[in-house]
C-alpha cells in the first residue's frame, strides 16, 4: 500500500490529487487556495493542503506524480518552432524560455518545494494521465476512452482502450490539429478570454442558429474514420500562444467581436456572433460523435470513459449518450488539466501495486471549512452571525421565501461546477432571479444560464431524462418538460434544456437534505445552484473566502455550516 501525490501545472488550473491505499483521499485545485483563477502555477499550497487533511508528512510520500513528460513537451514545440520557422519567429524565444525555464525542471522543482526525495518523482504522458483520470474511478472494468483536449505533448485526440487498471492507446490525433484549439480559436474570436471564456460560448450557442456550416466546413474537416484537420491559417495556435485565431478566420467569418463590448442579443450584429457560437457547438458535437463511434468500432465497449477539457462540454455530453451507440457515459468532474493531478496519482499508486479505487460517488474532495475560525472572525468583523440548530431547515424557508442563500457547507467541490458545497442557491422558478444574479451578483452576460439540482428520485417530473453517471457532476443537460418551465423559469436556457445535477443523499447529502426540506414544505424539489463566486474570481473555499464574498455581493443570506448571516429582507 502506497501514499501517492499527483500534480498538473504550467498549464491553467494547476492542482494536486492525494491517493492513499489506492483510495483518492483529497484532490484540490490551486486556484481555490491562491485565489487567482485558473491558476497554472506549481500548486505547493493544493499539495499540501491535501497532505495536512489528510495528516501526511511529506517525507511519507511514496511517489510524486506529474501528469506529463517534460522533456517530451519540449521536444514537441522546439520541433513545432523550428519546422515552422519563419513564420514562429516571434514566438521562438518567448516559447523557448519558457520551456527551458521552470518547465523543463518541474521535476526538481516539485521535489525541492515539497520535501519529498527526487528519485521518488515520476512523470506520465498527459493524455494517458486524461484517460486515468476518467476510467480508473469509473464504474467499468472495460470501457472506450476518449481524450480530446487542446494539446498535451503532442496528442490532441486519443482513443484508449481500458481493462482493469490498463490503458492501451489505439488511435490519435496530433497537434497542430486539434477540437480544444478550434474551440478555443472561436472563442477568442468572439472576444472571450480562452481557458475562460468557453463556457460563455457553449452558453451563447442556444441563442443562435447553426446557420454557418458551409463556412465552417473551410475551417475544420471532418472524416469519415472520426479523425479531422483543421484550416491552419485560420489559427494561430502555430505563431500565437495568445492570441487563438489567425486572419485566415476573420477571412472565412468577419471581423472578430471586440472583446468587452456588452452584449445585445436584440442587435443582428450580436445574433450573427450567436449563429457562430451555435455552428461551432453543432460542428464539435459532429467530430466528437465520430470520434466516440470510432471508439465504439474499435474496442467494442459499450460503456464510454471522456476526459480533456472539450468533455466538460454538458451539451456535446449529452449527444453523445444519446447517439454514440454506448450504453453508458461517464465523465468525471474534474475533466480538464486539473483531473490529470488525479490521473497521474492513479497511475503511480498502480505502479506500486496499489488496487484500483472505488468508482468515484463524490466530488466533495476539498477541504472543510474551520467553523470557530470563521466564526470568531464574522464576530471581529461585527457581522450578526449566529449558530442555529438546524441550518438545512433555515435555507429551505429562505429559498422558499424567494431569497438568495450562499451556501458553504461540507468539503468543497473537485472541478468546476460548485455542486452544493459552495454554491448560490435560489428558488428556480422565476426570471428575475436569474436576471437578478447575472446582473447584480455574478456580473455576467445575460445569456449565460444557471443549472438546475433536483432530488434524484423525482428527475422525471420535471426533465425528459433520468440520472446517469454524468448527471451527479453537472457533466450533461437534459430537456425540460414543457409542463414544468413555468416552474423552472430561472433555470430553462433559451433551447430548452438545463444542465442537470441530479443530487443523492449519498454523494451530495448537504445538498439532498434541503432538497428534502424543500419538498416537505410543499416546494418542488428543485433549486437554482450556481457556483459560489464573482466575476474573474474562483469558487469560494474556505470560510473567510465566503464571507468576504458576502461582504461584497448583494446575497440575501450566508450559510457556513451552522453558521448563519442574514440581510433584512
Amino acid at each position: 500500500m502506497a501514499c501517492v501525490l499527483g500534480i498538473s501545472a504550467h498549464y491553467h488550473d494547476a492542482a494536486a490529487a492525494l491517493v492513499v491505499d489506492g483510495e483518492v483521499v483529497a484532490a484540490v485545485q490551486e486556484e481555490r487556495l491562491s485565489r487567482i483563477k485558473n491558476d497554472p502555477g506549481l500548486p505547493i499550497a493544493a499539495a499540501l493542503a491535501c497532505l495536512e487533511h489528510a495528516g501526511i508528512a511529506p517525507a511519507a510520500v511514496d511517489a510524486l506524480a506529474f501528469y506529463e513528460e517534460p522533456f517530451a513537451k519540449l521536444e514537441r514545440v522546439m520541433v513545432h518552432l523550428l519546422r515552422h520557422l519563419p513564420r514562429t519567429w516571434r514566438l521562438f524565444p518567448r516559447a523557448l524560455a519558457s520551456q527551458l525555464g521552470a518547465k523543463i525542471w518541474v521535476l526538481d522543482h516539485l521535489a525541492e518545494g515539497l520535501g519529498v526525495p527526487r528519485e521518488r518523482v515520476v512523470s506520465f504522458e498527459h493524455h494517458r494521465s486524461h484517460a486515468a483520470s476518467a476510467f480508473l474511478v469509473s464504474p467499468f472494468e472495460d470501457a472506450a476512452v476518449l481524450v480530446v483536449d487542446g494539446v498535451g505533448e503532442a496528442h490532441s485526440t486519443t482513443i484508449w482502450r481500458g481493462r482493469g487498471r490498463d490503458l492501451t492507446l489505439l488511435a490519435s490525433v496530433d497537434f497542430p490539429h486539434s477540437l480544444g484549439l478550434l474551440y478555443a480559436g472561436i472563442t477568442a474570436w468572439l472576444g472571450f478570454p480562452v481557458n475562460e471564456g468557453e463556457y460563455k460560448v457553449m452558453g451563447l450557442a442556444a441563442w443562435g442558429r447553426p446557420s454557418l456550416r458551409e463556412q465552417f466546413q473551410r475551417v475544420v474537416q471532418l472524416h469519415p474514420d472520426g479523425a479531422y484537420t483543421l484550416d491552419l491559417a485560420c489559427f494561430a495556435h502555430m505563431s500565437d500562444a495568445e492570441l487563438g485565431f489567425g486572419p485566415g478566420l476573420e477571412r472565412v467569418l468577419g471581423p472578430r467581436r471586440p472583446p468587452g463590448k456588452p452584449w445585445d442579443l436584440a442587435d443582428p450584429a450580436d445574433l450573427r456572433y450567436a449563429d457562430v457560437a451555435a455552428t461551432l457547438q453543432v460542428v464539435l458535437e459532429d467530430a466528437l460523435l465520430g470520434l466516440a463511434r470510432r471508439a465504439r468500432e474499435r474496442t467494442g465497449c459499450v460503456h464510454l470513459c471522456l476526459a480533456g477539457g472539450v468533455a466538460l462540454n454538458a451539451l456535446a455530453n449529452a449527444r453523445l449518450q444519446r447517439e454514440a451507440g454506448f450504453r453508458s457515459v461517464f465523465v468525471q468532474p474534474a475533466a480538464g488539466d486539473a483531473g490529470g493531478a488525479l490521473g497521474a496519482a492513479l497511475l503511480a499508486a498502480g505502479q506500486l501495486g496499489d488496487p484500483r479505487p472505488a468508482a468515484l460517488r463524490s466530488a466533495a474532495l476539498g477541504l472543510p471549512i474551520d467553523v470557530a475560525r470563521t466564526h470568531a472572525i464574522a464576530v471581529e468583523l461585527g457581522l450578526p452571525v449566529r449558530r442555529v440548530d438546524d441550518p438545512v431547515a433555515l435555507a429551505a424557508r429562505l429559498i422558499a421565501d424567494d431569497r438568495i442563500v450562499a451556501h458553504a457547507r461540507g468539503r468543497f467541490e473537485w472541478g468546476p461546477r460548485a455542486l452544493g458545497q459552495r454554491s448560490l442557491l435560489a428558488r428556480p422558478r422565476d426570471r428575475a432571479v436569474r436576471e437578478r444574479l447575472n446582473r447584480l451578483i455574478k456580473e455576467r452576460e445575460p445569456f449565460r444560464p444557471f443549472a438546475p439540482a433536483v432530488l434524484s428520485e423525482r428527475t422525471g417530473e420535471f426533465f425528459a431524462a433520468d440520472p446517469d453517471l454524468m448527471s451527479p457532476f453537472m457533466t450533461t443537460l437534459a430537456p425540460v418538460l414543457p409542463a414544468a418551465r413555468d416552474r423552472l423559469a430561472a433555470v430553462t436556457h433559451e433551447d430548452g434544456t438545463a444542465r442537470l445535477q441530479t443530487v443523492e443523499a449519498a454523494r451530495a447529502p448537504e445538498l439532498h437534505a434541503l432538497l428534502t426540506a424543500l419538498a416537505a414544505g410543499g416546494e418542488d424539489p428543485v433549486v437554482l445552484n450556481t457556483s459560489l463566486n464573482g466575476a474573474g474570481e474562483p469558487i469560494v473555499a474556505s470560510g473567510e473566502d465566503a464571507l468576504a464574498f458576502y461582504l461584497r455581493h448583494g446575497v440575501d443570506a450566508l450559510i457556513l455550516e451552522d453558521l448563519v448571516i442574514e440581510k433584512a429582507p
